[in-house]
């Protein structure tokens, strides 16, 4: 079973829960025999093939980009060569230039879209994109959602409801690693024995900024890890609020942020926008056995964490709710540690890679099967 992954970026170009999603697909399936090779887009000079973790990554230049829409006239055919050499065509949304790869490379191949969300931010050019939009996910043989609460809120997905189903993001302990004392002390000493921590790349819908509100007034230490487009006005955000509490540590190797997730005594995740749809730092939170606080929008965040079970749920963009969640959970460290066993017991009963990969497999599987009788059928009699 050979599979192409074609997605607007991936390591090393960029690193974020997409890249990651998509790198525990590709290992978790290729030990039940899939081949994967991803096409992305890069502004790298070199752009030679090369393998990473048992896939092959392939590269094409990037053009330019308009509204986040990255661009590469080059990648049209270079998705129809390797779609010509593959069993299933898998496709990562929103992207628009998929869309108009998808046709123009005349793709006659399986495919399946993996929907990571809908789009929020772009409404005017959203409606001009919508025609489009449609004739491809129209078009394509299959549409995973996320968790069941994005499938239940998006009114887009419940457009495709008959050919759209949930397999829920995973993925693999082992493949992070184990941080050696030192590394654990060193953190220890800098961050200290009791903190809220944030992991992932700062965008605008990340609710940061909540969470500086939020700890205005008080002393609970957060740690935000991560680089990202809107870091410098956090930081002058942080600034205007004269937080001594809050440490900005920037992108961090995986080492050092593995630590910081073991250290850590709880897991903040104020994203307030749709835009976040799942939430794969917060998943990495439930791994590492973390009460987690998080707000309801309506996606996988609230299938990864359970009010009152695995953590607190408040309401988005409510600096207050989100202050008093962490007094909750700051004051009664029984109650925190009940709910991070909990949320690890939840992220091995849910959310492993192993899962992921076994029921993408079998999708893969059905959608090569559900052609063959189509082709036999094509063929003329002699």
């Amino acid at each position: 079973m050979r599979v192409i992954h074609f997605c607007k970026t991936y390591f090393p170009d960029s690193v974020g829960g997409i890249e990651q999603v998509i790198r525990q697909m590709c290992v978790g399936t290729g030990r039940l025999g899939v081949t994967n090779q991803v096409l992305s887009l890069s502004r790298a000079a070199d752009l030679a093939p090369f393998e990473f973790e048992g896939h092959t990554v392939h590269r094409v230049p990037l053009d330019f980009e308009l509204a986040s829409n990255a661009v590469s006239v080059r990648a049209i055919g270079a998705l129809a060569r390797m779609a010509a050499q593959a069993d299933v065509v898998h496709y990562h949304f929103p992207w628009p230039f998929t869309d108009v790869a998808h046709f123009l490379a005349r793709i006659d191949k399986p495919t399946v879209v993996t929907y990571h969300s809908d789009i929020v931010r772009q409404q005017a050019l959203l409606k001009l994109y919508q025609p489009l939009m449609h004739r491809f996910l129209g078009s394509v043989d299959a549409i995973v959602a996320t968790s069941p609460n994005y499938l239940a809120s998006s009114a887009v997905l419940d457009r495709y409801r008959d050919k759209t189903r949930v397999i829920a993001f995973g993925l693999d302990r082992s493949t992070y690693p184990e941080p050696d004392p030192a590394r654990l002390a060193h953190w220890r000493a800098r961050v200290g024995p009791k903190f809220f921590l944030f992991v992932g790349v700062l965008r605008y819908y990340k609710g940061l900024h909540i969470l500086l509100d939020a700890v205005q007034g008080t002393d609970y230490p957060v740690v935000i890890v991560g680089a990202g487009p809107i870091e410098q006005e956090l930081k002058a955000h942080a600034a205007r609020l004269g937080l001594e509490n809050v440490m900005f540590m920037g992108a961090l190797d995986e080492p050092d942020k593995v630590a910081l997730l073991e250290l850590c005594y709880a897991v903040a995740f104020p994203s307030h926008l749709r835009s976040e749809a799942f939430g794969i730092s917060l998943l990495e939170g439930a791994m590492f056995g973390k009460p987690m606080i998080s707000s309801e929008i309506g996606t996988g965040t609230t299938y990864i964490n359970v009010h009152g079970e695995s953590g607190l749920v408040v309401p988005p963009s409510d600096p207050e709710a989100l202050r008093a969640a962490m007094r909750t959970l700051w004051d009664d460290p029984d109650m925190a540690r009940r709910m991070g066993q909990r949320a690890e017991a939840r992220y091995w009963q849910l959310f492993t890679s192993a899962q992921m990969a076994d029921e993408y497999a079998a999708l893969y599987r059905e959608l090569v099967a559900r052609r063959a009788p189509a082709r036999i059928a094509a063929v003329p009699a002699r």
